[in-house]
């Protein structure tokens, strides 16, 4: 019997537990939604995290993250530049970014379909920087930001070669541990259990 395994199961419960909600877009999810999953570009990392058990936990704090905060964030035509309804978006997400310290989160650029494939690749990468370097003024360390990714206008959430708002956006998602540390049940990630478990806890309701 593998013992470090069952050590492993009753906290990732405990935390998989926070994801057992259904869909929190009540099945309306974006069509790109699937793609921005916080796993683009990192095969290995996800390879190792499912042989640790760590997979199931990111999935279920990711699930926390979209249930509890707005992930996207989008822009005007051609810019790269934050408005107050962005802005108010990115201080949740960086509220609870804090409230996490041991974990990275990846920022997703996206575009709408006018303009060059090259320009609007050059695009989304200056929207994630400009919601990365808003989170890293509101108290969130830069080096849990790790993943600037453009996906430029190759995913769109609106199938339309006509400028759309909806595509042109940034999409945060949780993107692995601090430190890539594979101890699953190392001293932070019992914080991080015992977190989600005191946030979860309900009050009961007073008597009729």
């Amino acid at each position: 019997m593998n013992t470090p395994l069952l050590r492993r199961a009753a906290p990732l419960a405990a935390l998989a537990l926070l994801a057992a909600c259904s869909d929190p877009t009540g099945g309306r999810a974006p069509v790109a939604a699937s793609f921005d999953d916080g796993a683009f570009g990192a095969a290995t990392r996800g390879n190792h995290a499912a042989q640790i058990g760590a997979g199931a936990a990111l999935t279920a704090l990711d699930a926390k993250f979209a249930g509890s905060v707005p992930a996207t964030i989008t822009f005007a035509f051609n810019s790269a530049a934050l408005d107050a309804t962005a802005r108010a978006v990115l201080d949740q997400q960086a509220d609870f970014m804090r409230q996490f310290p041991e974990v990275r989160f990846s920022v997703y650029g996206h575009t709408d379909l006018v303009g060059s494939d090259s320009y609007n690749q050059a695009l989304g990468q200056r929207r994630a920087e400009a919601a990365v370097a808003y989170l890293g003024r509101r108290g969130v360390d830069l080096s849990r930001l790790e993943a600037l990714v453009s996906l430029g206008e190759t995913r769109p959430v609106v199938p339309t070669t006509t400028p759309e708002r909806a595509n042109r956006r940034t999409v945060t998602r949780v993107g692995g541990f601090v430190d890539g540390d594979g101890l699953v049940l190392d001293g932070k990630y019992a914080n991080l259990v015992y977190r989600a478990y005191v946030a979860s806890a309900v009050p009961a309701a007073p008597p009729a």
